[in-house]
């Protein structure tokens, strides 16, 4: 999948990133950071109800739900004194919530590459968003029956 067949908001994330310098590239994963929404009651209540992202060096938490149209929704949390993971996780949910089941499973695990900041933040945490993604694709093969 090519930049310009990503889904739009993913794309116009990674342009966004790629549009600015490095230390701006950070800037804007913390904006990001501070973007996530809280939990629906369902699963803060609940927290056993969320799958744990082992490859992330945070505690990371991810739940997928097909809504009634059968579209995406991601539910993410994150701790606040991880603003780069939390980040890589508001990302995501922005970027795969309201997706059909095929545009979300077509999604690259590498997208956290495109988003140019393979020389600001380690690779433990590209790899904890590479899990992020192969985990919720893998939720979402599961609740749409493709395994």
């Amino acid at each position: 999948m090519t930049d310009n067949a990503l889904p739009a908001a993913l794309a116009e994330i990674s342009e966004d990133f790629l549009d600015l310098d490095e230390n701006s590239r950070l800037e804007l994963l913390l904006d990001f950071s501070r973007e996530l929404p809280e939990l629906p009651a369902r699963y803060s209540d609940h927290p056993e109800e969320l799958e744990r992202v082992a490859e992330c060096q945070s505690p990371v938490f991810i739940r997928v739900e097909l809504d009634e149209a059968g579209l995406v929704q991601l539910f993410a949390t994150a701790p606040q004194e991880a603003p780069t993971t939390r980040g890589f996780a508001s990302i995501l949910v922005q970027g795969l919530s309201g997706l059909s089941v095929e545009s979300a499973l077509a999604v690259p695990s590498d997208y956290s590459q495109r988003l140019g900041l393979a020389r600001a933040v380690s690779p433990l945490r590209l790899a904890g968003m590479t899990g992020m993604i192969r985990r919720a694709q893998r939720q979402i093969r599961l609740l749409a029956g493709h395994e």
